[in-house]
């Protein structure tokens, strides 16, 4: 166990370099540059342009060097913790992401619960009640959550509360904590409005996690295993949870390697078209805006993320489930 773990500690190293090598090339595509950019828009609406602070970015940042330059500068300023300026912001990287990734994690952390628990017990009754009117019901309802796309169901939900309620239900606290530190009442304010937004996002992820589970479930409950376990005499409860149960786990578990950059990056259309103060929306405006340091900072931080969360994921379904093994199928 030990050593399969330095192993793939080990191998995490070349992987995060050429994720970051990747990931720079990506965001250094489209021709130009923010700095070139802003100068063409004020030149174009007559303004004038601070060419001293202009000149002073390029330098510190080493716009004008060759890229190869530009990625070992950008590359030791991560390993050191500094994730660049944000030429959209005009403040450090850190500052502009700080508080978004706080409440984006919450967010992200609220709909995997929720996603959890309303999956785990729908997909048990499926798998044990197949071909039922129930289940044939909860399987329609899965249909439908998994061919809605997220985006449309916040736009009908804002419509409806628009029509019959005459409010809104975008955003994300009251709008008397926007901008605002993090207190109590900021707090509590985010718990009373996080509801919708979880209800939304957790939808497609909730029908696929029932389909899932539903058929690895109907999968194990089918083994020579538990028909012998069942003529021995075991309680039927007994008989589903202590090993087909616990089989049929897996998707949960492979799924960490997902979950964990979606607790960075969220639902970036639902965020948009909520008006949710999370990391979505900032990501796809450093896209557009070619914000580079600020762009690269997220997908390097998601990248990480995944190669952790796919480490965390095969050591828990290796313990998990015992016909998994580290040795890749080496003969005993």
């Amino acid at each position: 166990m030990l050593r399969y773990v330095l192993h793939r500690l080990i191998v995490m190293i070349p992987t995060v370099i050429a994720i970051s090598v990747v990931t720079f090339v990506i965001i250094q595509l489209p021709p130009g540059d923010f700095l070139s950019a802003q100068i063409s828009e004020l030149q174009a609406q007559g303004e004038g342009v601070q060419t001293e602070r202009i000149a002073y970015l390029r330098e510190l940042y080493g716009l004008e060097r060759p890229l190869w330059q530009q990625y070992l500068q950008w590359a030791w300023g991560l390993l050191h913790g500094d994730l660049g300026w944000s030429f959209e912001y005009d403040r450090p990287v850190t500052e502009v992401i700080g508080d978004k990734i706080f409440l984006t994690v919450v967010i992200s952390l609220a709909t995997v619960i929720f996603t959890w628990i309303v999956a785990f017990p729908i997909a048990l009754y499926s798998a044990t009640h197949k071909y039922s009117w129930g289940d044939h019901g909860l399987t329609f309802l899965g249909f439908l959550g998994l061919a809605t796309p997220n985006f449309l169901l916040a736009l009908v939900m804002l419509y409806f509360a628009n029509v019959w309620f005459g409010t809104s239900i975008g955003g994300l606290m009251d709008p008397v904590y926007l901008d605002q530190p993090m207190s109590w009442g900021k707090f509590v304010s985010v718990l009373q409005h996080l509801w919708i937004p979880v209800i939304i996002i957790g939808t497609s992820g909730t029908a696929g996690m029932i389909r899932r589970l539903r058929a690895n479930l109907m999968d194990e409950l089918q083994k020579p295993y538990v028909v012998t376990a069942k003529a021995k005499g075991l309680p039927p409860g007994r008989a589903l949870v202590k090993y087909p149960l616990r089989m049929s786990l897996n998707p949960f578990i492979a799924d960490i390697g997902n979950l964990l950059p979606d607790l960075i990056s969220g639902s970036a259309l639902v965020a948009v078209v909520l008006s949710l103060p999370t990391t979505g929306p900032v990501l796809v405006r450093a896209l557009q805006s070619q914000d580079m340091y600020l762009a690269g900072s997220f997908l390097m931080l998601e990248a990480f993320l995944v190669v952790i969360g796919v480490l965390i994921s095969d050591l828990l379904l290796a313990w998990l489930d015992p016909r998994i093994r580290f040795s890749g199928g080496q003969a005993r």
